[in-house]
């Protein structure tokens, strides 16, 4: 019975070890993603062979997210932009 209690013991100490190390910190495309669905902004998304172009319109902000073979590119136009 002793071993059976101290087997169950470690295997749940292991367990809880490996579930509180996950990464759980978000990138900065999910962070973008998140603040403009707060906004209420248009969210388009586009998936094509393994290419992934979301873009996000509000009435001030427009957000561009395009990730190619594991590269990702975001661009963030705001109407006080110059360009």
């Amino acid at each position: 019975m002793k071993k059976v209690l101290l087997a169950g013991f470690t295997i749940l100490t292991l367990a809880v070890t490996f579930t509180s190390c996950r990464d759980t910190e978000k990138t900065e495309a999910e962070e973008l993603v998140e603040e403009m669905q707060d906004e209420g902004a248009d969210i388009k998304v586009k998936e094509d062979d393994g290419d992934v172009k979301i873009k996000m319109e509000t009435d001030d902000k427009k957000v561009k997210i395009k990730e190619d073979d594991g590269d990702q590119k975001i661009k963030i136009k705001t109407d006080n932009d110059d360009n």
